[in-house]
């Protein structure tokens, strides 16, 4: 068996709060407070947040924003020990496939422009950056890079997720 085959998507819940937090500590500089995912979580309408879990072991939790005709990913982190493992990109695949469920034809994010390993993974789902939202992160004073995924409810784009999922489904 493999992390990827042990893992199950779930909706966040309060209860997996202690374990996001610890993830958010780790992986970002500016970690969300625990009144943030909150709040969120309170937002049932127009909101989509989720865990991958290994076990009971929160692996990573990605969020999704839902406006007019368009989503946005709020957060993306996974735990230090299962990175590199196809978590994230499984978390994407979620986030594009819960974005389509919900009519939604693009999706933006921001993300720190020194995160180079996040920016490939978003590259690889069509994202590109249009934008930069200068001192975007207080603490660290750091831009983030505005990036969009165009026409995610096209055929072709279609085949781009089922080509991520098999490349994924082939990893060792």
């Amino acid at each position: 068996m493999t992390l990827l085959t042990e893992m199950v998507l779930l909706p966040m819940k309060r209860r997996d709060l202690k374990e996001i937090m610890a993830i958010e500590r780790v992986v970002f500089p500016e970690p969300w407070s625990t009144n943030i995912f909150t709040s969120e979580l309170a937002l049932r309408r127009g909101r989509s947040y989720v865990v991958a879990k290994v076990g009971k072991t929160v692996a990573g939790y990605r969020g999704l924003m839902f406006t007019d005709d368009e989503a946005h990913v709020t957060t993306l982190a996974v735990a230090e020990e299962f990175q590199r493992q196809g978590v994230a990109t499984t978390l994407m695949l979620d986030a594009m496939r819960t974005a389509l469920a919900h009519g939604k034809a693009q999706v933006s994010l921001e993300v720190a422009a020194s995160n180079e390993r996040a920016q490939a993974l978003y590259r690889t789902f069509g994202f590109a950056p249009v934008g930069v939202r200068k001192g975007y992160y207080p603490l660290t004073g750091e831009d983030a890079f505005v990036m969009w995924a165009y026409e995610i409810d096209r055929p072709e784009y279609a085949e781009r997720l089922a080509t991520i999922q098999a490349r994924l489904a082939a990893r060792p």
